[in-house]
């Protein structure tokens, strides 16, 4: 059974960092570019980090790139999110999500087949 668990979200001053971690199970995870989405109320849910199955190639959105990491660990079926110099507009529930495709090409909702439950992220003094 594929299924997708999100963790190590929490509530965080501004500047703060967090590690998100994403266990795969159900499937083997190093065939999959997975991705990093995540959604505020009342937004659309946004795309911001990708990366290949191999873990060669990184993709960031603007909005995260400097201060946002990925990476994946395919022995443990892990991948993680690194986020640092968190800002209150980081606010949102985050998702990890398996691409049907080994690699990278973009953050269109289409391209990502299996989703986590999400985990929240609280960026507040």
């Amino acid at each position: 059974q594929f299924q997708l668990v999100e963790s190590g979200g929490g509530l965080v001053q501004p500047g703060g960092s967090l590690r998100l971690s994403c266990v795969l199970s159900g499937f083997t995870l190093e065939y999959y570019a997975m991705g990093w989405f995540r959604q505020a109320p009342g937004m659309e849910r946004e795309g911001i980090s990708c990366i290949s199955s191999s873990g060669d190639t990184t993709m960031y959105a603007d909005s995260v790139k400097g201060r946002f990491t990925v990476s994946r660990d395919n022995a443990k079926n892990t991948v993680y999110l690194q986020m640092n110099s968190l800002k209150p507009e980081d606010t949102a529930v985050y998702y990890c999500a398996a691409s049907g495709w080994d690699y990278c090409s973009g953050f269109g909702h289409h391209l990502f087949g299996s989703w986590g439950q999400g985990t929240q992220v609280t960026v507040s003094s």
